[in-house]
């Protein structure tokens, strides 16, 4: 556990400090999970001096499109430097961001085999009606998952990974040069159909943020649920 601690720490304290040098402010704080193959990383207070004017303007589209193409030129450095880190394999980096709410969660996948067995849910889920909500939700927002796959990273977060979504249309706008239209387009309504649907009562406590990605080169789409914390 110390040792664990110890690389939440150095993750955390790096990535607020590679934040801070490309757009000028760093988080107030990066909660780390690591859950192996996946690393959570929960960001609060982020929203540079620049990004604030326009957020006031009500220009969440331009800060998103920047935020995003400045992500994917950073996304090998993250790599690299998990490994210099800690010596983590990372095969994938995911990010999605809440403005208004100054948030942001990156999502790292490391090159390592999942061990199913491992993963613990809490006692007062049923998995099978949570899997069911899920895919009903991700019908309304495209089609039926090929494959979905739900993790609990802790008590609080849950990571949702989900195969084979696109429609044919998105498969052709993302063809044609529309990638990062088509992310923007998506995420309100992802956000949209989790707050609308029945995985909030399904999971039997408040979902307070909800995040959302994906590899349109590979049709896989992960989302992150942010918990209320269980009252005790």
């Amino acid at each position: 556990m110390p040792k664990e601690k110890t690389m939440q720490s150095e993750i955390g304290g790096y990535l607020s400090t590679l934040l801070r040098t490309h757009f000028g402010k760093g988080p107030t704080s990066a909660y780390v999970t690591i859950a192996r193959p996946f690393i959570a990383i929960h960001l609060r207070g982020f929203l540079a001096p620049t990004e604030r004017i326009l957020v006031e303007q009500k220009q969440f589209k331009r800060v998103l499109e920047t935020r995003d193409l400045l992500m994917n030129e950073l996304k090998q450095e993250i790599k690299l430097n998990l490994w210099k880190i800690a010596e983590l394999d990372a095969k994938e980096v995911y990010a999605d961001w809440h403005l208004e709410q100054k948030t942001g969660m990156i999502i790292v996948v490391l090159n390592e085999e999942e061990e199913q067995e491992t993963w613990q849910w809490p006692e007062d889920i049923k998995e099978e009606e949570l899997y069911r909500q899920v895919k009903i939700g991700s019908m309304e927002a495209q089609k039926e998952p090929e494959e979905t796959s739900i993790y609990w990273l802790n008590e609080r977060t849950v990571l949702i990974r989900r195969f084979g979504i696109l429609l044919q249309l998105e498969k052709e706008l993302i063809k044609n040069g529309f990638e990062e239209q088509l992310k923007i387009a998506k995420r309100p309504v992802e956000y949209k159909i989790v707050a609308e649907s029945n995985i909030q009562p399904t999971l039997n406590r408040n979902i307070l943020e909800t995040f959302v990605d994906w590899n349109f080169e590979t049709d896989i789409g992960y989302m992150v649920l942010i918990l209320e914390a269980r009252e005790k």
